[in-house]
């Protein structure tokens, strides 16, 4: 099982984006709804905690001109003698009512006139002031009344208004309008910052879907827009860097397709032409059949791969003795290796070393550590196959190892093993290679299987591949 790349899966098209919305679901018609509606509410809460402080701010003014005006009648009344009015008073009684200000004068406990309530005149005839709301000759009145010496008094009453209601009221609508216009022009500026870079997010992600790599969007502020700048740039970089490995794996596929049939076609046209004689048929017979095997194989791993991703990947997990398959495949390879002088060797602990895989499965993944190994090592150097369990618990799985003595791999080889056809394309024409879909294969397997696989640098010198395998869950039951 050679270490190669994937075969690319039929792409399917790209959806078709939806129609041009109406301007109403735009993000700037919804930022100036919403700024609008803002300023809106914030006129009327103002409106309703200012009106009323607004409303008793000029009451409380009313009232206390009117008490003003009470002290001064009180005053003018005072400096004349008990129960004598004078010029001056009378016409300061007739500038308050000009005024709207009813004037009533307390003599001995009798109003000048009626419509003052009893309560009322009886505070200021014992000597008491007076000031507030009080219902007058059956209107609720702003009243503010003075005692004078001898129980006598004067109360001044005026209509409370509702001036203040109604011009806080007819003023609203400026600000209200204000507040609106504000909202909209903030709506309309915050909408087009926040919808600028989405609109550039858009078309860049439009010039990736049509196959432009180079397209790179500008990262500016805040942090979200930042991010999804970053997100599409590295999208762009992971596209371009996918593409190419990708080209680069149908390159070197068509190469590894290309060898075997050269060589079949060669044979095939030879035989047809009868230039090959009677006793080489037999070899050419062979030589072709170990070319279609070759290819044969290929095609399998290219097919294999393919289909690992798919819910449909046929595996049989169950209870499995890693010594045991170790065994046998010593039994397959001691001989192979010995045919080219590599020395084959199993580190096995002698006792069942439980996991629980598919048996078929792992043993493709060993045949094919294997197969990449005995490509690359020189004679004399080893091929080492060993098994260990994975903890003290029966339960805890077990760990397979392929080493070698070969010429190993760099720190940056370690970070792309795995890759379709990277270690492929770096050595293709140094030393002996696969197609480049092996260790892929051999990857993707393993994850199947709830495995891990890893590559590192062996003691013998070469590479090693390390497969942890899960435990038996039945043994993880029993123990427990």
């Amino acid at each position: 099982m050679p270490d190669h790349p994937t075969v690319a899966l039929p792409v399917v098209g790209p959806p078709t984006p939806p129609a041009r919305r109406r301007s109403a679901h735009t993000l700037t018609a919804r930022a100036m709804l919403v700024t609008c509606a803002v300023a809106l509410v914030s006129v009327l809460v103002t409106a309703l905690v200012a009106v009323p402080l607004a409303v008793r701010g000029a009451e409380r003014r009313d009232q206390e001109a009117l008490a003003a005006q009470a002290r001064l009648a009180a005053e003018v009344l005072r400096v004349r003698p008990v129960r004598q009015r004078d010029s001056a008073g009378d016409r300061l009684i007739r500038q308050l009512r000009q005024q709207q200000v009813e004037v009533y004068v307390i003599r001995g406990g009798r109003v000048d006139r009626p419509g003052l309530p009893a309560p009322l005149v009886t505070r200021v005839t014992a000597g008491k002031n007076v000031s507030g709301r009080r219902l007058v000759d059956g209107e609720r009145r702003l009243v503010e009344a003075r005692a004078l010496p001898g129980g006598d008094g004067v109360v001044l009453t005026r209509a409370a208004t509702t001036g203040p209601w109604r011009q806080v009221l007819r003023g609203l609508w400026l600000p209200l309008l204000a507040g609106l216009a504000a909202g909209a022009a903030a709506g309309l500026l915050l909408a087009r910052r926040l919808a600028r870079p989405i609109r550039v997010a858009a078309t860049a992600a439009a010039r990736l879907r049509a196959g432009d790599r180079a397209v790179r969007v500008p990262v500016e502020p805040p942090d979200e827009v930042a991010d999804l700048a970053y997100a599409l740039n590295g999208l762009a970089t992971a596209l371009a860097t996918s593409e190419g490995r990708q080209r680069e794996f149908l390159l070197s596929v068509s190469h590894e397709l290309r060898t075997p049939l050269t060589a079949i076609r060669g044979y095939a046209e030879a035989l047809a032409d009868g230039v090959i004689d009677a006793d080489a048929v037999p070899a050419t017979g062979r030589t072709v059949l170990a070319e279609a095997e070759h290819l044969d194989r290929l095609v399998s791993d290219l097919l294999a791969l393919a289909r690992l991703e798919a819910a449909d990947f046929p595996l049989d997990p169950g209870p499995v003795d890693l010594t045991r398959l170790a065994a046998d495949a010593e039994r397959t390879w001691s001989d192979r290796c010995a045919a080219v002088g590599v020395p084959f060797r199993i580190e096995s602990p002698g006792v069942p070393v439980p996991a629980y895989t598919d048996p078929g499965r792992i043993r493709q993944v060993v045949d094919g550590l294997l197969e990449n190994a005995l490509r690359v090592v020189p004679p004399g150097a080893p091929v080492v196959l060993a098994v260990r369990a994975a903890g003290a618990d029966p339960a805890a799985g077990g760990v397979l190892e392929v080493r070698d003595g070969g010429p190993g791999f760099t720190d940056d080889d370690l970070a792309v093993a795995f890759e379709r056809g990277a270690l492929h394309q770096r050595y293709r024409g140094v030393r002996k290679v696969g197609s480049g879909l092996g260790l892929a294969l051999a990857a993707g397997l393993v994850r199947r299987l709830g495995g891990d696989i890893t590559a590192a640098h062996a003691p013998e010198g070469g590479a090693a591949f390390t497969v942890r395998l899960p435990g038996d869950p039945y043994l993880a039951r029993t123990s427990a």
